[in-house]
């Protein structure tokens, strides 16, 4: 893994999720390089959609933080579609894993003040495992490697030369399809 990635991993206290929920810190863009002392963040509680295009703030954040509109943009929810502002934001998810010069709508939330989309997501590895009854949910930047389920599986899943043959024959896997 590369020495400039950052990572978190979140896991239920028992159970499974069927929201994932972090704590993030926001803030208004700047170049933290450049300017010392660095803005205030405020902390707000996000919810993570893999079916949301782009990051969403609610109007709370844009006057706490006295965010200054881009732009506007057109966006398509569950009430059909309408014109929404624009801003950018820094925004520091858990762990200090941190992202500049995020362009964000405001929209309309039910019990959030954030929506993590894809424009962030998208920018590393995202994982969700339900083992032992337990959602363990883990997120790092850049993306370091490929996680293919498929091919770990085929992988664990390839008989050992001592094994029965898979095949049905009843021989050993190394005296029937195991053979070089």
């Amino acid at each position: 893994m590369p020495s400039s990635a950052k990572a978190f991993t979140l896991k239920s206290n028992g159970g499974l999720l069927n929201a994932l929920v972090t704590k993030v810190e926001i803030a208004i863009a700047f170049d933290p390089d450049k300017v010392h002392p660095h803005p205030p963040t405020i902390e707000y509680n996000a919810l993570w959609d893999t079916g949301a295009t782009g990051t969403v703030v609610t109007k709370k954040i844009v006057d706490d933080l006295g965010l200054k509109q881009i732009g506007v943009v057109k966006v398509f929810h569950a009430d059909g579609e309408s014109l929404q502002p624009v801003y950018l934001i820094n925004i520091m998810l858990p762990h200090k894993v941190g992202f500049r010069y995020i362009r964000v709508t405001e929209g309309k939330l039910n019990g959030f003040d954030v929506l993590i989309g894809m424009d962030i997501i998208s920018q590393g590895d995202f994982v969700i495992t339900n083992s032992n009854g337990i959602t363990t949910f883990s997120f790092r930047t850049p993306s370091c490697e490929c996680i293919d389920f498929v091919a770990q599986a085929n992988k664990a899943n390839v008989p050992t030369q001592g094994s029965p043959c898979p095949c049905g024959s009843g021989k050993k896997y190394k005296r029937c399809h195991g053979k070089h």
